[in-house]
């Protein structure tokens, strides 16, 4: 079985020897206040839809002392795509004068607009190496539930990217049952809570090292065992399981 390594680096203010490059996609919900250093260090912006309007009318609250026009030309998405029913006439047309890429796929009502974003850094950008690639989703949680739950769902859709969804609280990620997984815990800026979250199918059998409440050839399923409120014991978790997990882990108050 292949070993997958994860690590939270993007969280760091400085970026180490393994930091993995990444790409971010801003959804429709409240920006997490770390926000700037994800876009700063991110190889691409999506904006899916609505997430432009949190960018356009939330950047400028997280610099508070400088002009709001300023902040909005320096945090200018590469890209807006969608269904385009949530942007704002006037976000929409701001980014575009300043050169954004606008795709309206109102056409397609089959998928959401993170799937449309995501189908979109997999199949139309030839410039970036995808081998070691990580997806940066933020705004996907703390909204509407049918809309966390489609969000979550498309980390199964694409189980053989690394997606991460990330809020002000938490992140979450897929850890796919092909592979042994190692995750290097930042403890300066996530834990100690975590969960392992069966959602999909029941986990059959899984063991973990790392954790205050260790694993061994678990069952865990809904209406039974899910680990949440487990605590990370120090800086490495390890996780194998018979059926993909969801791993979540809080993230620290500066």
């Amino acid at each position: 079985m292949d070993l997958m390594t994860h690590s939270s680096t993007f969280l760091l203010p400085t970026i180490s020897s393994d930091h993995r490059p990444y790409v971010l996609v801003m959804l429709n919900q409240r920006l997490p206040r770390f926000t700037p250093l994800l876009w700063k260090h991110a190889q691409l912006r999506l904006c899916a839809d609505g997430g432009a309007n949190r960018v356009y009318d939330e950047m400028p609250l997280l610099f508070p002392h400088e002009d709001a026009l300023d902040i909005r030309h320096r945090y200018k998405p590469d890209v807006i795509k969608g269904d385009m029913d949530s942007i704002r006439t006037e976000v929409l047309d701001f980014y575009t004068s300043l050169g954004t890429k606008a795709v309206d796929e109102s056409h397609d009502q089959e998928t959401t607009d993170l799937h449309k974003c995501i189908s979109h850094i997999r199949d139309c950008t030839p410039d970036l190496d995808k081998s070691n690639l990580c997806v940066l989703v933020a705004g996907a949680i703390g909204g509407r539930f049918d809309h966390e739950a489609g969000n979550i769902n498309v980390l199964y859709l694409f189980s053989t990217m690394r997606i991460i969804l990330v809020s002000d609280d938490c992140l979450i990620y897929l850890l796919p049952k092909a592979h042994h997984h190692e995750i290097y815990i930042q403890s300066s800026v996530e834990g100690p809570h975590c969960g392992l979250i069966p959602i999909g199918m029941p986990s059959g059998s899984t063991t973990t090292t790392g954790l205050q409440w260790d694993l061994t050839n678990a069952e865990m399923t809904f209406g039974g065992l899910v680990s949440t409120s487990n605590i990370v014991r120090g800086e490495r978790v390890t996780v194998q399981s018979s059926s993909d997990l969801l791993w979540t882990i809080s993230i620290k108050k500066a």
